[in-house]
């Protein structure tokens, strides 16, 4: 409240709109073009349908002329685009300016490998946009056209339907968020966001968030005046929806997931390839435990075991990666649906995944990849975190002064 007793209004977002006749893909490739044009980086990092086939492939591309051919926001996520930034700038700072085209997730995953050293952001602007959602990958596949048609309509209705990924349906970050009201500029997770949600196809609407990307706006002589007030209150109206949906995805999931045998049954079908950590941006170990000579056990280890137990499932250990996995990366997930759009077996690795990293990370008060500035929870010792509270039995009186400390 300020001294006059009324909250304080929030800021305004302002921007630039732009007419999308064509459509938003065109729109936003016509933006490109003319940075490129006119030096606001030297490359792109863009999805690209690749020739003569349905399937889409990172491009690192300099030639304008080829972005006529690139989709920013195709269909569907074939590999994960902070993984895809990550093969480019993860030996460390580069010379050339690249922009990267990615959708929030993608976006949050960059930050968080940025804060593990696995990118150095320092010549890279990363451009997000407002993102409906993926289809399933295997959906897709079995008919593209069919799928890509439905696709459209859904990037122009923003409706929660039944042809998005279940993650997708829950996500109410799928859009520009403030890193928070005492966080510098260089703190946001994107360097520029493009926006069309609720716009119905007809604007898109250009923000500058970072000082990066208001150097951009000025090199294009480019305002950022134009009001985006309708656009906030649709996307508003959007996350609201969103979020209601995440409530009934974590009531749903904490049922499923209660008790061991509950949570150890919706592992049963695991058959051990490994693909979800392949896949998944935020596990970038190059040896990974669960992959080395210490977990090919030999003829005689397997007979022991089993001998030892009575009986020994195969695949060994799928619960034991599974945990193993989640702890490494609980905090830091994004929830893209990288990891259930790679699975053979259709475990939904990805909404588990995603109820356990929400429960953990509210713990620490920590959104992955929203603030660049914020430390990973790990790595920052906050004194006094975490107290512990311990609860006398009904007939043991909690000995003096243990209240007052533990309050």
């Amino acid at each position: 409240m300020n001294s006059d007793g009324k909250e304080k209004k929030k800021a305004e977002i302002n921007g630039k709109t732009f007419p999308a006749e064509e459509g938003m893909r065109k729109a936003l490739i016509d933006f490109l073009k003319k940075s490129l044009e006119k030096k606001c980086f030297d490359s792109v990092l863009i999805p690209m349908q690749v020739p003569e086939t349905n399937s889409y492939a990172w491009v690192l591309l300099e030639d304008q002329s080829l972005l006529d051919q690139a989709n920013p926001l195709p269909p569907v996520m074939t590999v994960q685009g902070g993984t895809a930034l990550s093969s480019v700038a993860k030996h460390g700072e580069i010379h050339d300016e690249i922009a990267a085209v990615l959708r929030p997730c993608e976006i949050r995953a960059a930050v968080e490998l940025a804060k593990l050293n696995q990118i150095n952001l320092d010549n890279i602007i990363l451009i997000s946009m407002d993102c409906p959602g993926a289809v399933p990958l295997s959906d897709y596949m079995a008919d593209p056209e069919k799928i890509g048609e439905a696709f459209k309509s859904t990037t122009e209705k923003w409706e929660i339907n039944e042809s998005l990924r279940p993650i997708c349906c829950v996500c109410n970050r799928f859009s520009l968020e403030a890193p928070g009201p005492s966080a510098s500029p260089e703190s946001s997770s994107s360097d520029l966001h493009i926006g069309f949600a609720g716009s119905n196809g007809k604007n898109i609407f250009v923000i500058p968030v970072s000082p990066k990307g208001d150097n951009l706006m000025a090199k294009l002589d480019l305002s950022s005046e134009d009001s985006l007030a309708d656009w906030e209150s649709n996307v508003a109206e959007i996350r609201e929806l969103r979020e209601k949906e995440k409530e009934k995805f974590e009531k749903e999931w904490q049922a499923k997931l209660d008790g061991t045998d509950n949570f150890i049954a919706q592992f049963d079908d695991c058959i051990n390839c490994h693909n979800c950590m392949r896949t998944c941006p935020i596990c970038y170990c190059q040896q990974c435990y669960f992959d080395s000579q210490l977990m090919k056990l030999s003829p005689e280890d397997y007979l022991e075991r089993a001998k030892n137990r009575g009986a020994l499932r195969f695949p060994l250990d799928t619960i034991l990666f599974h945990l193993g996995r989640m702890s490494h990366m609980a905090l830091s997930c994004i929830s893209c649906g990288a990891c259930e759009d790679a699975c053979p077996m259709s475990i939904p690795v990805s909404q588990i995944f995603t109820m356990i990293g929400n429960k953990t990370q509210k713990d620490f008060h920590y959104v992955p990849g929203k603030n660049r500035e914020e430390p990973l929870p790990l790595q920052d010792f906050v004194e006094n975190e975490f107290h512990e509270v311990e609860t006398p039995r009904e007939d043991e009186e909690m000995p003096a002064g243990e209240a007052e400390k533990n309050v």
